[in-house]
């Protein structure tokens, strides 16, 4: 498990810039959603983004790399973390800068 601490980890706005407070999300069936962008941010070069659809907003939030445009494509692309220790890993820094510091 990687050890990552709040310095490692820099609040950014590009997605916000590209796409707006909202962003829709096309799942596996073909169908697209709107997700309200809550957080982006970058760890030692890796930008990531944590979304919450906005037509289920009582569900739990969504991880997702953000990988930068292509020729071929422009804007920035956002996809699923496959690889669990780094899912858990980003998860639990991000949550560890926006909980309350425990100063006891």
């Amino acid at each position: 498990m990687t050890e990552y601490s709040r310095k490692d980890l820099k609040w950014t706005d590009s997605l916000r810039l590209a796409f707006g407070a909202q962003v829709e999300l096309e799942e596996e069936n073909g169908k697209s959603h709107p997700y309200d962008l809550l957080a982006e941010f970058e760890v030692h070069g890796q930008q990531y983004a944590v979304l919450r659809s906005s037509l289920r907003p009582y569900d739990e939030v969504e991880l997702l790399r953000v990988l930068p445009g292509s020729e071929d494509q422009i804007m920035p692309e956002l996809v699923t973390i496959d690889d669990d220790e780094e899912w858990e890993d980003i998860s639990e820094l991000y949550d560890e800068c926006t909980l309350p510091i425990d100063e006891d």
